[in-house]
Parts: C-alpha cells; structure tokens; sequence
C-alpha cells in the first residue's frame, strides 16, 4: 500500500510513551495512516492499542497496514471527544495516549475535498462527511468582518481584511465552490510581493485562509479544550499524555490546558493562606515543549511547524482537590 503521510516525531514519541509494563495499553487518538500506531506495535510487541479517526476512509487504510497486528487493536470511527467521553467498558484505562493534531497527507493528497490549493477540488474540508458545514458554505454565507476575523484569528493572515473584501466582491457574480476559484482571488487580493518565501520554505498565499477554513470547518480549536479534557479524565494515573500541535493556536490552548493542570494552590495571591487546598494533577515532562530536530525537517518538510508537549497524570479529577 502507497503511505502518503510521514510520521512526526516517531523516535521522542517512541521514547516518552514508552509503556512501563506488558499490559499497557496506548490510544492513539488522531490515527491518520497508523505511521504512529504502526510504530509503537513494532517496537512493543506486547503492547495493546486503540486507534480513533473521525474519517472513516483513512481508517480503513490504518485497518490495512496494521493488520498483522489485528489481534492487539480496537478501532473506532468517530470523534475522540465522544469515544473518551463513552469511554468502552470493555477496555481497560489507558496508559499512554497521543493526540497528533495534525492533517494527515492523506488529506492533501487523496480525499478529493478541498483541502489543497494545489488541486482543483470542491471546498468541502470536512473531515467527518456527517457534518453539515462545508468550506463553500462558509464562503457564501459569512459575512466581510466574519470572514476577516476566520482569517486572522485561525491563521494569523496579515491580508485577512483585504482577501475577505475579494471574495465577498467576487461571490456576487458567481458562487465561489471549487479550490482554483478560491485560489484565483486569493492571488489577486495579496499583493505580488507577498507571493514569494518565508525563512527559505515557499510559502503559497492562500496557506493561511486554506488552514483557516479547515479549521473552522472542523471546529478544531473551539473542540480541543474538551478532547484533551475528556482524554485526561480517563487516562490512568501514571499515565502519559503526548499532544502534537502544528500552529500557534493550537499549542496555545494545549499549553494553557496543561498549565492549568499543573497548578497547585488557586486562592487569590494576597490570601493569608490556601483554603481551595487544590493539588496539581499531572507533571510536566516538556516545559517548553520539543520541536523536530533539523534532519527531520529537510527529511518531511511537514514537520517543521511541530511542537510536542507531554504531561504525566499524577491525580484523577476526584483527587485534585483535597477536602
């Protein structure tokens, strides 16, 4: 089978995650390809995983490659906020779980639903095909200031205001459906000079509203905070917790999350003494977080924007405050 999607990371993964005894168990709670999962099941051959995609598609292609090693994993097809949330009474708490935030190439390359400007596609962007909201849609129906805002606040597009004046001019005339209409008017609102590179990698001008879209589509950030929520609830204590993070909105939320986690006392600074007698609930393994090393980069360009924060839980939610 012909793997589009590289791994990121696989080696620190590998080494943070490593189980600490023959009956783990691992959940690998954003699947893609299985480059991950695949991994993990090589190198620890007692090991027993849960594999989640949403995408029901790209699942089938994790079911394929990791079918020699069929009879250690349960899959499943959905959300990972639902599955952590119903957690399966069957199934033991996990010992390690990962979240790769990431797109996989898969996406890019081979769906067929918008995701790349490199292909004419329709804007769909959706990766559960459940959900009612597509990218055309919100092309057509969000207002100018709406759209702006989408642009800047996912993405941090420079040129949000600008992009979302064109395509509100342009959708007037004609509905604004497929990759290369939307590409077209993206070229002519950013500014030719802005066409070119940034810190040596090509930088296409509708990456931003491209990302920002995908985003938005798939209520990426406004989900997260509960996906990690819910995840951690489950997790085993003792157990590690791994988030790969790919833009600054994202790790912010993933850094503000663990930061919460981790803190002791609550009370205001200036109280005499602590009367919440709050507990932190997990360690920190990466303060600032690891990002890849150079090699990986010029290996799987993907890579470079990756940021991988790990947490170790030290107390269930019932602990956390100590009466």
């Amino acid at each position: 089978m012909d793997f589009v999607h590289t791994p990121v990371m696989s080696k620190e993964i590998l080494t943070f995650l490593a189980p600490k005894n023959k009956a783990s168990l691992f959940v690998d709670a954003n699947t893609g390809e299985a480059g991950h999962s695949q991994a993990f099941l090589a190198e620890f051959e007692d090991l027993k995983l849960v594999c989640i995609d949403v995408d029901k598609d790209i699942l089938e292609i994790a079911k394929k490659r990791l079918a020699p090693y069929s009879d250690r994993i349960y899959f499943y097809n959905g959300w990972s906020y639902d599955f952590f949330t119903n957690y399966p009474n069957e199934l033991k708490r996990p010992d390690m779980i990962l979240f790769d935030l990431g797109i996989s190439s898969y996406h890019y390359k081979k769906s067929a639903k918008g995701f790349s400007f490199d292909k004419d596609e329709n804007l769909d962007m959706r990766l559960c095909s459940n959900d009612n909201l597509t990218a055309a849609d919100i092309i057509a129906r969000f207002g100018e200031k709406e759209l702006a805002d989408l642009f800047y606040n996912n993405s941090g597009e420079k040129h949000s205001r600008r992009i979302a004046s064109f395509i509100v001019s342009e959708r007037q005339k004609a509905a604004i459906t497929t990759t290369s209409a939307l590409n077209e008017i993206i070229y002519r609102a950013v500014p030719a000079g802005r066409h070119g590179n940034k810190k040596g990698f090509n930088i296409h001008p509708a990456t931003r509203v491209y990302q920002s879209l995908r985003i938005a589509v798939n209520e990426e950030l406004s989900r997260l905070t509960c996906f990690l929520e819910a995840a951690l609830r489950v997790l085993e204590p003792g157990g590690r917790f791994a988030v790969l993070s790919y833009h600054s909105g994202e790790d912010r939320i993933v850094k503000r999350f663990i930061q919460a986690k981790n803190k002791n006392c609550t009370c205001p600074k200036n109280a005499p003494v602590c009367n919440c007698k709050r507990r932190s609930q997990v360690n920190v393994l990466t303060k600032k977080g690891i990002t890849p090393t150079k090699e990986e980069i010029t290996r799987n360009l993907p890579s470079r924007s990756a940021r991988l924060r790990v947490i170790e839980k030290v107390l269930d939610d019932e602990e956390v405050k100590n009466d």
